[in-house]
């Protein structure tokens, strides 16, 4: 493995003739000026449409300010702000939207009864007390709870975000004014999204001790510009297929020198973050984007793992007709299975009206598939890498660029086709829309204990490897939401404990087990 790992979480300025999925800003090479960098150029290939007011408040799927569009040109990095306590070691859209963010954080608060409750039974023994936590995550207000959940438990934490277009405007100037070192706005450029992450690692009179990642950027930037402050962390908690091969690439080449948990694969975060969450979500983000009606639409999904599933249930339940396209043989069969037809992408591409990715993979949708495409095609990616559909390729002199809402693109060709790209390609359900915040408190809460785990862990429990969460906090993680359904568990007799070889505390299934 080389030393410059992919980065496939953010896009930034490209040249219009290279297609790469490595950085353009190499995060070792030193801030630039924020005057020199900006959003991509429009040049006489790229168009905007003129958007009323009612159209943009409409749109804007993430806040109910509108506060979260992309309007103001003025960079964040080049404002003097600072908070009502007088602190300025944060850098946000606008601070003075604090308020409307507060309310969103409240709001989140209501329905995220499991991270609430390890707040409340935690909050007094300070598990995380001495913690440094630098967080790269989406900044959403459910985010935000699990940030001030940690805070209660002890931690110290600086945050930046983790996807360029995912961040709530509102709730970051909420946790601002709160106090908490936050470095993140929607619309980031590339070399903005480095600097925010350099500046959550690279403070003054702060040395951080935990990573909490969401796409092993975080990871990335501390390993190849502080490698000496990396060799400091006592864990790394990551909770993304793209962060944890990461991790695993690290540890196969010997330098993965701290232990690192690997909480996507736990089955709390497996099933209800990346099955039922995006059951949910894919809808509402082509709802919000497109207006689309689903019944009778032909849709292909590149991938059948859990993310694919989820999207495969919800539009077949709205009448869409669903192909997939599998590597996998077993995932295939679970597919044909299910009811769905398993394909290869170019014998459905001409006739389908929705494309999704859900792989992790890199080039799995082409400029030659796009060529192809019908017109009015919507193209869009669930997977938390942004290279699974060729963006770069997209960005040619034979086709022109229309922007039609944020995050919403018309590509089109030369003979007037036109395809609806969806967030340049990056995770539409969090550039669209938002996740319900019933599963992210399931994620949180298995980020948190994973967290309590690693940072109190005695020496020589985990090496410098990667783990999977422990089967026991998987099911306190369930048990902690089971009162908002007034679901009541059967406890096992003595009896019945010996027989099956059980603890009557649980765990009650092996590693092995498959849910």
């Amino acid at each position: 493995m080389t030393e410059n790992i992919e980065i496939r979480t953010i896009v930034g300025n490209r040249n219009l003739n290279t297609v790469s999925d490595s950085p353009v800003t190499d995060p070792a090479s030193g801030a630039k000026d924020p005057k020199s960098s900006g959003a991509l150029k429009k040049s006489s290939r790229y168009r905007s449409r003129s958007l009323s007011a009612s159209s943009t408040d409409s749109y804007s799927s993430t806040s109910c300010t509108g506060s979260s569009s992309d309007d103001d040109d003025v960079s964040p990095r080049e404002k003097i702000q600072k908070n009502g306590a007088g602190n300025s070691d944060f850098c946000v859209r606008n601070i003075n939207q604090h308020a409307f963010g507060r309310r969103e954080i409240e709001i989140a608060e209501q329905e995220m009864p499991g991270i609430m409750a390890l707040r409340k039974r935690a909050s007094d023994d300070k598990p995380l007390k001495n913690a440094k936590i630098v967080g790269c995550t989406h900044i959403n207000a459910q985010t935000a709870v699990l940030i001030e959940t940690l805070v209660a438990l002890g931690a110290s934490v600086r945050w930046a975000a983790c996807n360029i277009y995912s961040t709530q405007n509102e709730v970051a100037a909420a946790l601002a004014e709160a106090g908490f070192s936050v470095f993140a706005w929607r619309g980031e450029t590339e070399e903005d999204f480095w600097w925010c992450i350099d500046k959550c690692v690279n403070a003054e009179n702060w040395q951080p001790n935990m990573i909490l990642d969401d796409g092993g950027d975080a990871t990335h930037l501390m390993l190849k510009k502080y490698p000496a402050m990396f060799k400091m962390i006592k864990g790394i908690v990551e909770e993304s297929v793209t962060g944890v091969h990461r991790l695993y690439q690290l540890s196969k080449a010997g330098k993965l020198t701290v232990p690192a948990m690997n909480v996507n694969d736990s089955v709390t975060k497996t099933k209800y973050d990346n099955l039922y969450s995006c059951r949910e979500s894919i809808i509402d983000s082509l709802k919000r984007s497109t207006d689309v009606m689903f019944g009778g639409k032909q849709v292909v999904i590149c991938g059948y793992g859990e993310v694919g599933k989820g999207c495969s249930q919800a539009l077949k339940g709205l009448g869409c007709i669903v192909y997939v396209t599998e590597i996998d043989p077993i995932c295939a069969l679970q597919a044909s299975m299910d009811g769905f037809r398993v394909v290869k992408l170019n014998e459905v591409i001409r006739n389908v009206d929705i494309v999704i990715t859900a792989t992790g993979n890199k080039n799995v949708v082409t400029r030659e598939h796009m060529d192809k495409m019908k017109n009015g095609c919507i193209v869009c990616n669930m997977g938390h890498s942004n290279t699974e559909i060729d963006v770069n390729s997209l960005r040619a002199p034979d086709l022109t660029w229309e922007k039609v809402r944020s995050q919403v693109d018309h590509v089109i060709w030369s003979d007037g086709k036109r395809i609806i790209l969806l967030a340049e390609g990056r995770l539409v359900n969090l550039s669209c829309s938002s996740l319900p915040s019933f599963v992210v408190s399931i994620t949180s809460a298995t980020q948190a204990l994973a967290l309590i785990e690693l940072f109190n862990a005695p020496a020589g429990r985990y090496k410098s490897d990667v783990y999977l969460l422990p089967k026991k906090m998987d099911e306190y993680v369930a048990s902690l939401h089971l009162p908002t359904f007034d679901a009541h568990l059967t406890e096992l007799t003595d009896e019945q404990a010996k027989y099956m070889g059980l603890n009557k505390a649980g765990p009650f299934k092996p590693n092995y087990y498959r849910y």
